[in-house]
């Protein structure tokens, strides 16, 4: 059960936190101020603490330099917060780096710490998953004075019959989410399965099509429900139809509610002028590559103009829009990588360069065998002078 005393806890936390990091002070002593004007001197640090944090491995040099203020609070958990996480699984190195990571964590008390584990544990598959989550986000899972509120959406989007590992997932990467009140997750959680409904989206594939969004990207939920109308508003008078709304919001990983109107009117003014094609063209671009609504107008012209400095002409650009969304560094490299190998980009296809690191290893691999052939095979038999 969730105590009322972690919150006058953290309170106490967040006060020290505004005082300098002990880790300057070779004594490990310190004189500072207190909000309130208490001058405090020779504060000493949790010898108990910081034994305890010693005996586990915990690099105590690094907790002085990031989070040394924790040394200097009692009561801790040390022990007790070590112990739970290797009922959970953690091995010794493990408990070390949540602990050097997030050294709060031995402020919290241990039955608000269990109750926390009981809690996420009902959305991780197993715990070896959700040791995993801890180690890689201590903070999320650390921050037990959101017990109600995230009990009540993780209830929330249960009723959603989303998956446990979508929940998982949003819960540790997105705890912001959890940490307020359900009733602002129903309302964006409404406008979503809306829009999706309006642009013609069918209802017994809207759970998929959710789960999808809050997986690609956790953080849409802490977007406005008025910022998804604006931005869709926007792209329908532009001559979008809902198909294709549809097509860039699942695009765009949900993201088009982060860009502002205003924004994405000056990247497509710049993209129809800079590639000089129609309404109609421009649109067919933007589908291929939703990323252009998101750049700035400096970043544009930068990559265009690097471009066709490199000899590439506004056609090839306009046939391959996603080269534009690479950095000028990385699509002269490509460039030049190529060119070793005799292949002149200003002649042919771009969708040599395109695509991750991986894509243009393996696309330049290819065009490596067909251009290198060696000037002996072992393996190959002799040929006679008879032939």
């Amino acid at each position: 059960m969730f105590r009322a005393t972690t919150a006058s806890l953290c309170a106490y936390c967040h006060r020290l936190r505004l005082l300098p990091s002990p880790g300057a002070y070779p004594n490990s002593t310190l004189v500072s101020n207190l909000p309130n004007g208490t001058l405090v001197s020779n504060l000493t640090e949790n010898q108990h603490t910081v034994d305890s944090l010693y005996d586990l491995s915990v690099d105590i040099r690094k907790v002085r330099k990031f989070k040394g203020w924790v040394l200097f609070e009692s009561p801790t958990y040390v022990r007790e917060t070590a112990s739970l996480l290797r009922d959970m699984g953690a091995d010794t190195a493990c408990v070390a780096r949540v602990l050097e990571t997030h050294p709060e964590a031995i402020l919290c008390q241990p039955a608000d710490v269990v109750a926390q584990r009981d809690l996420w544990a009902s959305v991780c598959p197993n715990q070896r998953e959700l040791v995993g989550i801890i180690e890689k986000f201590p903070a999320s899972f650390f921050s037990v004075t959101h017990y109600a509120n995230q009990r009540a959406n993780i209830r929330y989007l249960q009723s959603l019959r989303l998956s446990k590992r979508i929940i998982g997932k949003l819960i540790a990467s997105a705890p912001q989410t959890f940490s307020r009140p359900v009733g602002c997750n129903q309302e964006v959680i409404h406008t979503l399965r809306e829009t999706y409904l309006d642009l013609g989206g069918d209802e017994g594939n809207l759970r998929v099509w959710l789960q999808k969004l809050l997986s690609q990207n956790p953080f849409i939920m802490l977007r406005p429900a008025d910022a998804w109308r604006d931005s869709l508003g926007f792209l329908h008078d532009r001559g979008f139809t809902t198909e294709q709304l549809l097509q860039l919001v699942s695009s765009l990983r949900a993201c088009i509610s982060e860009l502002d109107p205003a924004a994405m009117q000056q990247a497509m003014d710049y993209t129809q002028g800079a590639l000089e094609c129609s309404d109609d063209e421009l649109r067919d671009t933007l589908l291929r590559c939703p990323a252009l609504l998101y750049y700035s107008v400096p970043v544009l012209a930068g990559r265009f103009s690097a471009l066709l400095d490199a000899g590439l002409s506004t056609e090839q650009v306009r046939e391959t829009p996603n080269v534009l969304e690479l950095t000028t560094q990385i699509v002269m490299y490509r460039i030049g990588k190529l060119a070793s190998y005799g292949y002149d980009v200003r002649f042919g296809s771009l969708d040599v360069i395109v695509g991750t690191k991986k894509d243009f290893e393996e696309s330049h691999g290819r065009l490596k065998l067909r251009t290198e052939r060696p000037l002996f095979n072992p393996v190959a038999p002799l040929r006679s002078s008879e032939e």
